[in-house]
């Protein structure tokens, strides 16, 4: 099976994706957020679970992503608005340490996908 993580920059995606993997899985992080070609996520990852983390401004500067500039994230978001409509699970990050993020999907992936 192959999980396909697309989100924000600082939302969380490289933490999931290596947690992941060493839970057995195959992951790819699609660059969605960087294209202006709004199905790249199917056409490059060709995912069989699209999951999509989320952040506030807010915690993506408190996590260190303090490079972006102001509506950077909303620029970011539009262009993940397919892959959003599209994926099968969403997480909103702000609250939630990596190992919550984690066992979040990894429960989503025991029992809702065969």
């Amino acid at each position: 099976m192959r999980v396909v993580l697309v989100g924000v920059c600082g939302s969380g995606k490289t933490a999931l994706a290596q947690g992941l993997r060493r839970l057995g899985y195959e992951v790819r992080e699609c660059g969605q957020e960087h294209s202006e070609v709004p199905y790249m996520w199917q056409a490059i990852s060709r995912p069989d679970v699209l999951i999509y983390l989320d952040a506030s401004e807010e915690v993506i500067y408190r996590r260190g992503q303090r490079h972006y500039v102001v509506g950077c994230v909303d620029e970011q978001r539009r262009r993940l608005a397919h892959a959003r409509m599209h994926c099968d699970l969403y997480v909103m990050t702000d609250d939630l340490a990596e190992a919550q993020v984690l066992a979040q999907v990894a429960e989503f992936l025991a029992y809702h996908v065969p």
